[in-house]
């Protein structure tokens, strides 16, 4: 148990290292009041992450899981808001966010409502929450193709790349201790030398 508590701990202080990372970016918004090159989707998609392994970690009673992505909710929440707040295109956003809660709530319907059983619901949930997952750290992966076209790092930051080591490094052995695939799997791409989608940048992915 000595080793759960510290594995917990862990993937508490990295995990909200990275989400952190976008107060950068809320700093040159409220400075500059405009959103310059930052862009909107990497908060979208890390708060729908966030929601779903909060709901996940919620059925499976996992307080690091609920602790870790309440808070990664919250802080992807306040960086929509002041996005929206200087964007020139806040209709576009707002309907981007309207969308998401819309699939959110179907999602919802279907896992609590449609689906009775609770081990099947952990698993079905567990299953999409890692698709979901994994998507958002191969996504990125075309910078690789860039980067060895271009001989240059310029694309690649090298602090998001040690951060998302550590932290996919911290949830893969957390799950590991718990016997739980879907945390264990979809953090094994952190730890490959490729980037998390708080880096993306340079190809049009998002940037943070």
């Amino acid at each position: 148990m000595d080793g759960v508590w510290l594995l917990s701990g862990a993937c508490v202080l990295f995990t909200l290292g990275m989400f952190s990372s976008g107060l950068s970016d809320l700093r040159v918004m409220v400075s500059r009041k405009r959103v310059d090159n930052i862009q909107f989707l990497p908060f979208l998609t890390t708060g729908l992450n966030n929601l779903g392994w909060l709901y996940y970690g919620y059925l499976k009673g996992d307080g690091t899981l609920m602790t870790v992505n309440s808070i990664g909710a919250s802080l992807q929440t306040l960086y929509m808001v002041a996005y929206i707040a200087y964007a020139d295109q806040k209709r576009y956003r707002l309907y981007q966010v309207f969308l998401s809660l819309g699939f959110l709530l179907l999602g919802y319907i279907y896992f609590d409502i449609a689906i009775s059983d609770i081990g099947a619901r952990l698993n079905q949930l567990g299953l999409f929450c890692s698709i979901f997952t994994i998507s958002m750290y191969l996504s990125p992966m075309v910078d690789l193709a860039n980067i060895i076209r271009s001989k240059s790092t310029k694309c690649l930051s090298f602090s998001l790349t040690v951060a998302t080591f550590f932290t996919s490094t911290s949830w893969v052995l957390y799950g590991w201790q718990l016997s739980d695939l879907y945390i264990m799997i979809p953090n094994l791409p952190g730890i490959a030398p490729s980037r998390s989608p708080s880096a993306w940048s340079c190809t049009g992915l998002p940037s943070r």
